[in-house]
């Protein structure tokens, strides 16, 4: 277990990752401090956003400032499960080779894996994926391969319908955030991305960036020593108790959407899995700010990237998700009382 010194010594790294990233990745804090929060509440991310607002940028850097190894797979409709585990070809003497595939391939130094475009991988890749997220293992060529250390980025695109295989609802429970990148509207971010060439050359900006700031290897046991540093006092365990009733029967709290039937909105609430990715990240948040105790604030920074694509609405009112998920939440932040 960490001690309080490890932990503050940890605190100012994780700072640091962030002032690092953010000089490379401009316009973007709110993202930046939810994947930190993300990496030592040791959660995955699921990424949206438009093509080109930098999704790729921003985790290449994260992986260089953190260290350890980055591996990028293209989600495609012919990729097959087996393409994350092994890859086949024919070497210079005409004879098939197998070697290692993208999940095996750095070993138990992986410590980020993106895959883009997630929804165009068909749901036999995506399931092979979720149980590596889950168990931080795979087994191939009989044995087991783990990588221990691994946080996992996935990117849907959002644009294009043809050819995608939406995630299931118990696939996106997996994801720890589930994380929107804007375009950034501030106009002098703006045009430093447009017109300051330092921003064009992404291999040379990141190369600017400290390497392996972190021991990173210690991800998971100061991760367990953050959840352990930092108390919930009775008053914010009923709070929280109250906003996952309020995801299941949001009208017993007087929550009310316009245009909406709330008797016919929610499918299901929070799991019990939501509940807790919830407290996890809220206790990193807190730490964060260098305090050893939960306040309302701390679940309010984090309560719609780790609720909102877990609250199941009905067929219905499915297809307007985002907007819907936003506004509950709000609701749920505005009408419960906060201690």
């Amino acid at each position: 277990m960490g001690s309080s010194e490890q932990l503050q010594d940890w605190r100012l790294h994780a700072l640091q990752i962030e002032e690092q990233v953010a000089s490379a990745v401009i316009g973007q804090p709110q993202v930046i401090r939810l994947i930190t929060v993300a990496l030592f509440a040791r959660g995955h991310v699921l990424l949206e956003g438009g093509v080109g607002v930098g999704k790729t940028t921003v985790l290449r850097a994260f992986a260089r400032v953190v260290g350890g190894e980055f591996e990028r797979v293209e989600g495609t409709i012919d990729l097959m499960p087996g393409d994350l585990v092994y890859h086949t070809y024919v070497d210079a003497e005409g004879r098939p080779r197998i070697d290692p595939g993208p999940l095996l391939r750095h070993g138990e130094r992986l410590t980020t894996f993106f895959f883009n475009e997630i929804n165009r991988a068909r749901p036999q890749v995506q399931s092979l994926l979720l149980r590596a997220m889950a168990e931080r293992s795979v087994w191939a060529f009989d044995r087991e391969y783990r990588f221990p250390h691994m946080t996992v980025f996935a990117d849907r695109n959002k644009v294009e319908k043809e050819e995608t295989f939406e995630l299931a609802s118990a696939a996106r429970d997996r994801f720890l955030f589930e994380l929107g990148m804007p375009t950034p509207d501030d106009a002098d971010v703006r045009r430093a991305l447009v017109f300051d060439a330092d921003y064009h050359d992404v291999d040379r900006l990141l190369s600017r960036l400290s390497a392996g700031i972190v021991p990173w290897e210690q991800l998971n046991q100061i991760g367990a020593a953050i959840q352990h540093s930092v108390q919930a006092s009775e008053t914010i365990e009923r709070y929280v108790l109250d906003i996952w009733q309020a995801t299941e029967t949001p009208q017993r709290f007087g929550i009310a959407l316009e245009g909406v039937e709330m008797e016919r909105l929610v499918l299901a609430g929070a799991s019990p899995r939501g509940m807790s990715a919830l407290l996890r990240a809220a206790r990193v948040v807190a730490w964060l700010a260098g305090r050893t105790h939960l306040i309302p604030e701390d679940i309010h920074a984090v309560l719609l990237p780790a609720l909102g694509h877990r609250v199941f609405f009905t067929p219905i009112y499915e297809l307007r998700r985002q907007e819907l998920a936003e506004a509950l939440i709000a609701q749920i932040v505005g009408k419960l009382a906060v201690p």
